[in-house]
């Protein structure tokens, strides 16, 4: 019996086929948005990405890469992030305003991720092919 990790992987690929390209990095910003961590989002999440980029006949490198990107984008809107950046800088009571400022650059960031790795997929570019 697989993981429950490979079962999500499995129904995320079937359910999105070619377009988790898009999906990818956003469970990497899902991730990080609720663990509070990009390292946790990634530990979390890179084997789901990895499997689904296997069942879906992706390059594996560039999905799991989406993941670490988008990890790295929920840092912008991860709730203990804003508050500990708000109590640093005594604008504790904001904290609601700045996650709302930052969603904006985080989707500008996610879009970009989508655009310019997932045209890299498209293409066909794959980076472990060269290692073999």
């Amino acid at each position: 019996m697989d993981s429950m990790l490979i079962v999500m992987a499995n129904g995320m690929a079937d359910l999105f086929g070619k377009a988790y390209i898009i999906v990818s990095p956003l469970i990497g910003v899902i991730g990080a948005f609720i663990s509070g961590s990009a390292t946790v989002s990634n530990t979390l999440f890179s084997t789901l990405q990895f499997a689904a980029a296997i069942r879906l006949g992706l390059p594996a490198v560039l999905i799991v890469a989406m993941q670490v990107m988008g990890g790295a984008m929920g840092n912008m809107v991860c709730v203990n992030n804003i508050v500990s950046a708000c109590a640093t800088c005594g604008t504790v009571g904001t904290e609601g305003r700045l996650i709302r400022s930052n969603i904006v650059p985080c989707l500008i960031y996610a879009v970009l991720t989508i655009l310019i790795l997932g045209g890299m997929i498209m293409a066909g570019i794959d980076p472990a092919a060269a290692l073999h």
